[in-house]
């Protein structure tokens, strides 16, 4: 059974009062291959209490608010990143349960900002299909983003088809301005798809100066599919990771019609950076004068979020990103950070609560990243705990009303996303059920998901109108936009 038939069947169960997403999670959480991480759980009932996950048929309103809890600096020193969180409820019923951790992490805007010297490398794919308006409008964003820079930044101009062409990174003078502008005039269409050259051309001209900048991005420009080099996905995203464990930065941005919009998503993902869905190629010198702009006011790179399991917790499904496990500790990576982003996430929690128990830890958080403005490494910490309890009616009394919206959001945000993919591989009836599972969940809070509910009107609309393939796809992206942000992503255009 393919995964959309699995959704489908999973779908004519939906309902508000009881929603079973556990098959869905093999196509929404990433986990390495390690089996779970079980530390000897006391024997359980066979009733999986979802107080927690889902309204509940006949269930009383919820209007309490739970205390946030404010991480701690690891290293005693407090940096521009603040990492609060807490959990969907003060309590847990004894017996295996679930349960939602909502996590903000949020750059303070510094009191005066300063603009950091970059280390950029811009990669433009010249393959056969860019031919006609899209090149032309890649030099012409080039040409602008090359006039914005400042003396002391630096750049190197990477083009690639079959093979690949790279101008060495140079510090910006107007001599090398000029060179720069010449370069780029001079790009012509040739030849295919190679991403993976393009990328490791750009590592190789940014590497040497990684030490000397604090902030060295890669910002990556296609309207295709992969066709030279290393072609598959999980192949560039660990390309991508690798240039991240470089301290370089990944931006993917895809043009026109044609491009992988997961391929492009993922990669930005995994390399800390921006993606880009951009049908119209006129607005690229928009969107690289944001990227410059995005780059040279970094507060904070190399964002990872690690989530620690403790004993009696067995799985953590990380709700709309990409996370990788390894023990009982589960990898986020997130993206770099201006001052005045945030990035949200929201996971789901399975665990057994042990008898006689008073109280249980639940998820310890560690966030890591580097202090651009300190030059610095640092960490914030933060321990999600529960009570213990075997009566049903004092777990829900103590359920939080705004951890529960995100979970809410969450769960039919996974819907929409899956509605994308119904849309993209021409399963119409498929993404018609999807949205109508979304808009039931979103409408178990309809008051404070008014603006999901919205959306979700409007995609209906908009795809019951859509009669091209060119139609469907871009209601597709649009809804996949419309899922970052749902998701509470803030780093895409």
């Amino acid at each position: 059974m393919n995964r959309t038939k699995l959704l489908l069947s999973l779908a004519g169960l939906l309902v508000v009062g009881a929603l079973a997403l556990d098959g869905m999670h093999a196509l929404f959480a990433t986990r390495s291959e390690h089996p779970p991480f079980v530390h000897q759980p006391p024997a359980a009932p066979s009733v999986l209490d979802q107080s927690h996950t889902v309204v509940q048929p006949g269930e009383a309103p919820i209007s309490t608010v739970l205390p946030l809890g404010v991480g701690t600096p690891g290293s005693g020193r407090v940096g521009p990143v603040e990492l609060t969180g807490k959990l969907s409820g003060a309590y847990v019923k004894t017996g295996p349960s679930e349960a939602f951790a909502w996590f903000e992490v949020s750059a303070r805007a510094p009191e005066n900002p300063q603009r950091v010297p970059v280390n950029l490398a811009l990669v433009v794919d010249r393959s056969g299909s860019m031919m006609g308006s899209k090149l032309v409008d890649a030099k012409r964003a080039a040409e602008a983003l090359v006039s914005q820079l400042r003396v002391g930044d630096r750049l190197a101009l990477v083009h690639y088809g079959s093979d690949v062409t790279t101008l060495p990174s140079v510090e910006i003078t107007e001599q090398t301005r000029a060179e720069l502008l010449k370069a780029i005039s001079a790009i012509e269409v040739n030849g295919s798809t190679n991403i993976s050259g393009g990328l490791q051309a750009a590592a190789d001209a940014l590497r040497p100066y990684t030490k000397q900048y604090r902030v060295t991005r890669a910002i990556l420009l296609s309207d295709g599919q992969p066709t030279e080099g290393v072609v598959s996905e999980m192949g560039l995203f660990s390309e991508v990771g690798k240039l991240r464990e470089l301290g370089i930065t990944v931006s993917a941005l895809g043009v026109g019609e044609g491009f992988n919009d997961a391929l492009m998503r993922g990669m930005a993902e995994r390399g800390g950076g921006f993606s880009g869905f951009v049908s119209d190629s006129s607005q690229l010198a928009s969107i690289f004068t944001r990227e410059l702009e995005q780059a040279a006011s970094t507060v904070a790179r190399n964002v990872n979020l690690v989530l620690t399991l403790p004993p009696g917790v067995s799985g953590v499904e990380v709700m709309g990103l990409p996370s990788t496990r390894e023990g009982s500790t589960v990898r986020v990576p997130l993206y770099d950070l201006t001052g005045g982003q945030s990035a949200r996430v929201v996971a789901k929690v399975s665990l057994v609560a042990p008898e006689g128990a008073s109280q249980m830890s639940v998820l310890g958080a560690s966030l890591s990243y580097v202090d651009v403005t300190a030059d610095l490494p640092s960490q914030v910490l933060l321990s999600l705990d529960a009570k213990v309890t075997n009566d049903a009616q004092v777990v829900h009394a103590n359920l939080d009303r705004d951890v529960r919206v995100h979970a809410i959001r969450a769960l039919g945000t996974q819907q929409l996303h899956a509605a994308a993919e119904a849309m993209k591989s021409g399963n119409r009836q498929g993404a018609v059920n999807l949205l109508d599972n979304a808009r039931r969940l979103f409408g178990s809070s309809a008051s404070a998901l008014a603006g999901e509910l919205a959306d979700v009107d409007a995609t209906q609309a908009a795809y019951g109108n859509a009669h091209s393939d060119a139609d469907v796809r871009r209601e597709m992206l649009d809804l996949k936009k419309k899922t970052m942000k749902s998701f509470g992503h803030n780093n895409s255009y």
